[in-house]
C-alpha cells in the first residue's frame, strides 16, 4: 500500500511540473511565434524585439495578460510591413486578442490560418492592400467586437456569416472591391457600420436602414424610401377664407415692386452681421469653449491642435499592461467629443472613436512637471486596482499636453446617484 501511495505521489508531482513547463512554454511559444513573423515580414522601421528581452514589458507593440503568461495584443501599426503575412507566425499566438497591423504595405489574400485565432475581439487590417476574397464563414471568430478591413482591395461577396459575429460593435469594409448584395446583417449590439466605396448592388436590408447613408455611400444601390400608407387618401389643406382677387392682385403687386427688394436688401445685410459676427467670435474664443459649449466637432478632442501633429511623432499614448484598447493618439484627436465635467485637476471629455470605441480622456490643466515625474505618478495611478475606482488605461505626455484616458461607464456620474439616494 505505501508503494502505491509514493507512485501515486510521484505521478502527482510529474503532473505538477508537466504542467508548469506547459504555462511557461506558452509564452516563450508566443515569443518565438513573434520573432519568427518579425524575421520573415520585410518591414521599414525597426522594432526592439529581441531573444534576451522581455516580451512582455520591453517590446513594442506587445501587450501580455495580466498575469504574463500570454500575448494578448498585437499593435503594429505604420511599420513598414509589407508583402504577405508570413504563414504560421501570428496564427500561434492562439491567446491573441487585439490584432492591429493598420496603415502597412501588406498584400496577398486573407491569411488562412488566422482561422486558429479564435479567441480575437478586435481585427485591424485596413490601409493595406489586401486582395481576394473574404472567408465564407466568419463564426469561428465568434467574439469579435470590431472588424476594420477598409480601405484595401478584398472583392467577391460579403459573407453572410458576418452576421453570426453577435458580439460586433463596428464593421467597416469601406474602400474595397466587394460586389453583390448586402446580406441581411442582423447584428444586434451594432454602433459603427460602413460599406461606402465598394460595388455593391441591390436594396440596402431592412436590419441596417437605420444607418446614415454615408455608410453606402459610393455603391449602387437602391435607395429606401419611407413607407406610406397606401390606404390614405391624399390630405387636403384646411378651409380657409380665400381673399378677394382685387386684394389679392393689389397684394401681389405690392410684394413684387417694394418688399421682394427691401427682403434681399436686409437679408443681404443680416448674413453680412452674421458672418462678421461669427469671425469675430472665432478669432477672440480659445478653443477651449467650443466643448464647453457641448459636442465638439469630430477633429478638436485636443484644443490645442498644433501640439497633435508635430509632438505625435515624438510622443505616444503608453498603455497598462491588460488595456485591449486599439488607437493611437491621431485617432484619439479625431474622435468626437462632449464635456462630461470640469474639476480642479483638468476637464474630462467622452470621446467616441470611429470604429465606435468609447472612452474618457481628462485633460490635465498646466502642471509644472517634468515627463520622468509625470510618467512615475502616472505608473502609480495605473496599480490602483479597486471595484469602485475606474482603472487608468492609458496617459500621454508633451511639453503642452497632459491626457489620460479611462474607460466609459453608462450608469451616469457619481453626482447624480448621490443626488437620487438623498432625495
Amino acid at each position: 500500500m505505501s508503494l502505491n501511495r509514493v507512485l501515486l505521489a510521484i505521478s502527482a508531482l510529474w503532473l505538477a511540473i508537466s504542467s508548469a513547463g506547459v504555462g511557461a512554454g506558452s509564452l516563450a511559444e508566443d515569443k518565438q511565434a513573434l520573432l519568427d513573423f518579425l524575421a520573415a515580414a520585410p518591414h521599414g522601421r525597426g522594432l526592439n524585439w529581441s531573444r534576451a528581452t522581455a516580451v512582455c514589458r520591453l517590446w513594442t507593440g506587445i501587450t501580455c495578460s495580466a498575469d504574463g503568461s500570454r500575448v494578448v495584443a498585437v499593435r503594429l501599426p505604420g511599420i513598414g510591413f509589407s508583402g504577405p503575412i508570413p504563414p504560421n507566425t501570428l496564427s500561434r499566438l492562439s491567446a491573441l486578442r487585439i490584432l492591429s497591423l493598420r496603415a502597412n504595405i501588406l498584400s496577398g489574400p486573407f491569411p488562412a490560418d488566422f482561422a486558429n485565432l479564435t479567441a480575437l475581439t478586435g481585427l485591424h487590417l485596413q490601409l493595406n492592400r489586401f486582395s481576394g476574397p473574404l472567408p465564407s464563414d466568419f463564426s469561428r471568430w465568434k467574439n469579435l467586437t470590431v472588424l476594420d478591413l477598409s480601405f484595401n482591395d478584398f472583392n467577391g461577396s460579403i459573407p453572410a456569416s458576418i452576421s453570426n459575429l453577435t458580439h460586433l460593435t463596428a464593421l467597416n469594409l469601406s474602400n474595397n472591391s466587394f460586389s453583390g448584395q448586402i446580406p441581411d446583417l442582423d447584428l444586434p449590439n451594432l454602433l459603427f457600420l460602413n460599406l461606402s466605396g465598394n460595388h455593391l448592388n441591390g436594396t440596402i436590408p431592412k436590419s441596417i436602414q437605420g444607418f446614415p447613408n454615408s455608410s453606402f455611400s459610393g455603391n449602387d444601390l437602391s435607395p429606401v424610401y419611407p413607407l406610406t400608407p397606401a390606404s390614405l387618401p391624399a390630405q387636403t389643406p384646411l378651409l380657409v377664407p380665400s381673399p378677394s382677387p382685387v386684394s389679392s392682385s393689389i397684394t401681389m403687386r405690392k410684394l413684387s415692386e417694394s418688399a421682394i427688394l427691401g427682403i434681399i436688401v436686409g437679408g443681404c445685410a443680416l448674413l453680412f452681421v452674421m458672418l462678421a459676427l461669427f469671425l469675430y467670435l472665432c478669432c477672440s474664443r480659445g478653443k477651449e469653449e467650443n466643448f464647453v459649449s457641448g459636442k465638439a466637432s469630430k477633429g478638436d478632442l485636443s484644443p490645442e491642435k498644433s501640439v497633435s501633429r508635430n509632438q505625435g511623432m515624438n510622443n505616444r499614448l503608453v498603455f497598462f499592461e491588460g488595456c485591449t484598447f486599439d488607437f493611437d493618439l491621431e485617432d484619439l484627436l479625431r474622435a468626437s467629443a462632449e464635456v462630461l465635467g470640469k474639476g480642479t485637476f483638468g476637464t474630462a471629455y467622452k470621446a467616441v472613436l470611429e470604429d465606435a470605441t468609447t472612452v474618457v480622456v481628462k485633460r490635465l490643466k498646466e502642471a509644472g512637471v517634468g515627463k520622468k515625474e509625470f510618467e512615475q505618478q502616472m505608473e502609480v495611478v495605473g496599480r490602483i486596482k479597486h471595484e469602485n475606482v475606474a482603472e487608468l488605461r492609458a496617459y500621454y505626455y508633451s511639453k503642452d499636453e497632459k491626457l489620460m484616458v479611462y474607460d466609459y461607464y453608462t450608469q451616469g456620474n457619481v453626482s447624480s446617484l448621490l443626488h437620487v439616494y438623498l432625495t
